[in-house]
């Protein structure tokens, strides 16, 4: 067991001796923590012998200590390995390591190290990583403006309007935003169809819908809503009842009007077998970061496939796992379109040197740059977004 360490920005967590008759070890694992507009981010960086530096992300909304303690425990069964081999590394953290292996710490920070060690290969052998997996970056990937409409102070329908003309001529082509809550439900079903209304009167179908609805509805209230929208042909509603009552989904999903969609809380292909299964979704949302890494959420993929469900990744974190998710759609047939941080796209594409693909017609295009492709100096972020609880 580790000893307990102080939490700081930087945490160095284990170094291995230099082993021979290897062309590579893992040295250490080097945890950064930050705070950015009131948001945690963990990202990971695993040093290797033979130079090359892999970044991974474990961002857990209040999470960011658990996240350090979560690492420096996998550390130990890690450092003096190999980097390659990583479905190897992923089956022995995933099933060896421990018995209690399922939840969202733990699954979390093997999701970082999954994403790392990708990284690691892609610059290992001098290719990125989306080419690793098979994909081609010469067709873009479609992304949404998540929370778009959050740092509005004037909600009206008339605001919403104009928000929407200039989104647009930014080269979005679709958003999403959580519905805000209301004492009275009439009133919040009002209000939402009036926004609605107001965006499709301004752009039309130039700009796709999408609504959060955050797991604050009931089956027949998420129901109402969805026939009161159904003229106004929206891409999708997101987990309107708890994500737990797969049983639930599958009822909104069976008489809803629009499809559904979930999953940005499940953390292996188990569980999102037990959501399709009770047919809950017909879009599933797998988080890079939370659901086992590239890995895993390739296997998710394949899985929804199987069951004629499209992928849309949720992402809602850093530049790392922006790209981490992305490049694992590449290869991907069944891929819909993946959420994006369009409040933040310009700033992580600043302070990674322009490593960060900007937004062009609605979609990203991967660089060419060995593994995610990312420049990415997480000192200097710290110290410029320093983490305070």
């Amino acid at each position: 067991m580790l000893p307990r360490r102080s939490f700081l920005p930087c945490l160095p967590f284990a170094l291995s001796p230099t082993l021979a008759n290897s062309p590579s070890r893992i040295t250490a694992l080097r945890t950064h923590l930050s705070r950015l507009a009131g948001r945690e981010y963990v990202f990971l960086e695993i040093e290797t012998s033979s130079g090359h530096t892999g970044l991974g992300e474990a961002s857990l909304p209040g999470k960011a200590k658990l996240m350090a303690e979560a690492l420096a425990w996998l550390a130990p069964h890690l450092t003096g390995q190999d980097p390659a081999g990583i479905a190897d590394h992923w089956n022995r953290l995933f099933y060896d390591t421990n018995r209690w292996r399922d939840g969202s710490v733990l699954m979390t920070a093997l999701s970082a190290v999954d994403i790392a060690l990708w990284d690691v290969e892609g610059k290992r052998l001098g290719v990125p990583t989306w080419r690793l997996l098979g994909g081609n970056n010469a067709k873009p990937l479609r992304v949404y403006y998540s929370h778009w409409s959050n740092n509005l102070k004037d909600r009206s329908p008339a605001a919403l309007a104009e928000h929407a003309r200039k989104t647009l001529a930014e080269g979005w082509t679709a958003v999403k935003w959580v519905i805000p809550r209301h004492p009275d439900e009439r009133t919040r079903l009002a209000n939402t169809v009036a926004e609605v209304a107001a965006i499709r009167d301004a752009v039309g179908d130039q700009l796709d819908i999408a609504l959060e609805m955050y797991e604050t509805f009931t089956v027949r209230s998420a129901l109402s809503l969805a026939r009161a929208l159904a003229p106004y042909r929206l891409l999708f509603l997101e987990e309107p009842v708890w994500r737990e009552s797969n049983f639930a989904l599958g009822q909104v999903a069976a008489q809803s009007p629009i499809p559904l969609a979930g999953g940005e809380g499940l953390l292996h292909r188990w569980q999102f077998r037990d959501l399709l299964e009770a047919k809950g979704a017909v879009i599933v949302q797998p988080d890079v970061v939370h659901c086992g890494g590239i890995t895993e959420i390739r296997r998710i993929a394949h899985l929804a496939e199987v069951y004629g469900a499209e992928v849309a990744p949720h992402m809602w974190y850093g530049p790392i796992a922006h790209l981490a998710s992305l490049h694992s759609m590449s290869a991907i047939r069944n891929f819909f379109l993946q959420e994006f941080d369009g409040a933040h796209a310009r700033l992580f594409h600043d302070l990674s040197d322009g490593t960060f693909p900007l937004l062009a017609q609605g979609h990203i295009t991967l660089n060419q740059r060995p593994g995610l492709g990312l420049s990415l100096n997480l000192p200097a972020w710290t110290q410029r977004f320093p983490f305070a609880p």
